[in-house]
């Protein structure tokens, strides 16, 4: 006789069909990837003696760090990715930007969506120019950020 579990069954995973990496004044779609999102807190230690004498190692949270992220998305002839790099590459100051990467699923609703403050692009490439190949080209582009929290 099968299991039987009382109420409703639902599935409450998110699968991302595309996503969108929204700046100011500026929206960057037809993103197919993204990767290194991550938060990571550093381990801080301090040692303390206890009544009878023995140390102990106390681990506490100290500061936080928030890793680079890249996006990859087939090359067209937007150029704003590019144009931003250029921007710092000739000295342009006022280059970091806050935004949010939206997540949509293959309804077009959004289900998933990260903020993010102070990204600016530390490296931006496109897949090989190979006149046999008849593979779409990629553009890619990798952002260093100070901060993010996943709203949604």
């Amino acid at each position: 006789m099968p299991n039987v579990v009382a109420g409703d069954k639902v599935d409450n995973f998110l699968v991302g069909s595309w996503f969108d990496l929204e700046l100011p004044k500026l929206t960057i779609t037809g993103i197919t990837e993204i990767t290194g999102l991550g938060i990571e807190l550093n381990v801080t230690e301090i040692t303390v003696a206890g009544k009878s004498g023995l140390t102990v190692i106390k681990k506490m949270p100290g500061a936080t760090k928030y890793g680079e992220f890249s996006i990859k998305r087939p090359l067209t002839p937007d150029k704003s990715l590019w144009n931003w790099i250029k921007d710092i590459r000739d000295g342009k100051n006022d280059y970091r930007v806050d935004g949010s990467i939206v997540m949509f699923d293959n309804k077009e609703g959004e289900v998933g969506r990260w903020t993010f403050t102070n990204a600016w692009p530390t490296k931006w490439s496109a897949s090989d120019l190979d006149a046999g190949s008849d593979d779409v080209m990629i553009e890619e582009a990798t952002l260093a950020i100070e901060f993010f929290e996943r709203v949604s």
